[in-house]
C-alpha cells in the first residue's frame, strides 16, 4: 500500500464503516482520480457466456447497492463490477450500527439487510449509463417483508435483463430472515424455473448466476448444482459472507451478521472446488472471499474460479488495490510461461477439493 493509501485509510478509519464507505461513494461519484488503472493484458482476458471480461478481477455486490458508481470502479482496474443488492421496493435495511471492521483479522461483520433505494432509483442510473460499455452485472434481491419473495426475482429479471450484462441471484444473504431457505432444493427450483421463465419474457436474456452461502453441507452443494444444471444456469458465485464464527482476534468477533474478508478465504475457496467437480469444466464460476492480493485472487483460479471478485479487501487495500491485483496476476502468468489465466485454472483443483469446508 502507497503512503497516500495508508494516510486516507487511517483517516476513514477514524470514521464510523458506514460513514467512510457514503464517504467513499461520494469521492468515486465526484470523478477523483483516486487510482490509476493498470496496463491492459490481453492475457487476462476471460471469454464467458458471450462476454469479455478484459481481466478477471471483479467489484462484489455490496459496495455500489444503488448503481452509483460502477464506471467508476471499472476505472479502478476492474474487469467487471456488480451492483446491488437491489430490491423491487426501497427498504432501509436493519437498524445501525450494523458494520463492524475486526482490523486485527483483516475481516468485516456487516448485518445490514438489503439497505438500497429500490429498482425505480437503480434502474435510472443503469439507463443513464447504458452506452457506456463495460460490464456491469445487477444483482437481484427481495425485500423483507414481500408476500412472494420469487415474485421478487422475477420484477428483477423484468427490470435489469436489458440493462444488465448479466443478473446476480442473490439468495445468500444472512441477513434477512428466512433468505437462505430458497437455497434448499425445492425451493430452489421454483426460483430458478420462474426466473428462467421471466427471462425469457424479457427483451434481453442476459447470463443468470445464483450467488450461495457458505455456510452448505456437501449434501446441499449438490442439490444445488443439480437444479443449477437442470435448469441451464450460466453460473455460480461462491459465495457470500458467513455466520459462523472462525478463531478471531478482535473483541468485535461477537457481533451477530455475516463475516467477510480474510478469515473467509479458506472455506470458499475450498467450496469453489467442490462445485468445479460438481458443475464440470464448463459452467461459470466466480470465487468470492478474502481475496485481497494477486496471490489470494490466483488461488481461487487454482481452485476452479473463472472469475474473483471482492469488497472487504478494498476497505483494507484501498482504491489502489485492484491495480496490484491485476498488475500481480500479469507477473504471475510471466513466471508461470502461462498464454492467459485460463491456463492457470483448475491447476490446484484436487488440492483445494480435499480440504473441510465445515467450520
Amino acid at each position: 500500500m502507497s503512503a497516500f493509501d495508508a494516510i486516507g485509510r487511517r483517516l476513514l478509519f477514524c470514521l464510523d464503516p458506514e460513514r467512510a464507505h457514503g464517504l467513499s461513494i461520494a469521492a468515486l461519484r465526484s470523478g477523483l482520480p483516486v487510482a490509476v488503472r493498470p496496463a491492459p493484458d490481453s492475457r487476462l482476458a476471460v471469454s464467458a457466456c458471450g462476454l469479455t471480461f478484459p481481466n478477471p478481477l471483479g467489484m462484489a455486490a455490496g459496495y455500489d447497492k444503488n448503481a452509483e458508481v460502477p464506471d467508476a470502479l471499472l476505472s479502478l482496474g476492474f474487469g467487471f463490477a456488480e451492483v446491488g443488492t437491489i430490491t423491487p421496493l426501497p427498504q432501509p435495511g436493519n437498524p445501525k450500527p450494523r458494520i463492524f471492521r475486526l482490523t486485527e483479522d483483516g475481516a468485516v461483520i456487516n448485518r445490514l439487510g438489503f439497505n438500497n433505494e429500490g429498482h425505480a432509483a437503480a434502474e435510472r442510473r443503469l439507463v443513464a449509463r447504458k452506452r457506456r460499455g463495460g460490464i456491469v452485472g445487477v444483482n437481484i434481491g427481495a425485500n423483507k417483508d414481500s408476500a412472494d419473495r420469487v415474485a421478487d426475482y422475477e420484477a428483477g429479471v423484468a427490470r435489469f435483463a436489458a440493462l444488465a450484462s448479466y443478473l446476480t441471484v442473490n439468495i445468500s444473504s444472512p441477513n434477512t430472515p428466512g433468505l437462505r431457505t430458497m437455497q434448499g432444493r425445492e425451493q430452489l427450483a421454483e426460483l430458478l424455473s420462474r426466473v428462467v421463465a421471466a427471462r425469457g419474457k424479457a427483451a434481453a436474456q442476459p447470463p443468470v448466476f445464483l450467488k450461495i452461502a457458505p455456510d452448505l453441507t456437501e449434501a446441499d452443494l449438490e442439490d444445488i448444482a443439480a437444479e443449477v444444471t437442470e435448469k441451464a444456469i450460466e453460473g455460480v458465485i461462491v459465495s457470500n459472507t458467513t455466520i459462523a464464527r472462525p478463531p478471531l482476534k478482535s473483541a468485535k468477533a461477537t457481533e451477530t451478521g455475516g463475516l467477510s474478508g480474510r478469515p473467509l478465504f479458506e472455506r470458499s475457496t475450498a467450496m469453489v472446488a467442490r462445485m468445479r467437480r460438481l458443475l464440470g469444466p464448463d459452467r461459470i464460476l466466480i470465487g468470492v472471499g478474502g481475496v485481497d492480493s494477486a496471490e489470494t485472487a490466483l488461488e481461487k483460479i487454482r481452485a476452479g474460479a473463472d472469475l474473483v471478485q471482492f469488497y472487504t479487501g478494498l476497505i483494507y487495500g484501498g482504491p489502489a488495490l485492484p491495480g496490484r491485483i491485476v498488475s500481480g496476476l500479469s507477473r504471475a502468468l510471466d513466471r508461470e510461461g502461462a498464454a492467459s489465466i485460463r491456463d492457470l485454472r483448475d491447476t490446484r483443483l484436487d488440492a483445494w477439493a480435499a480440504k473441510p469446508i465445515s467450520a
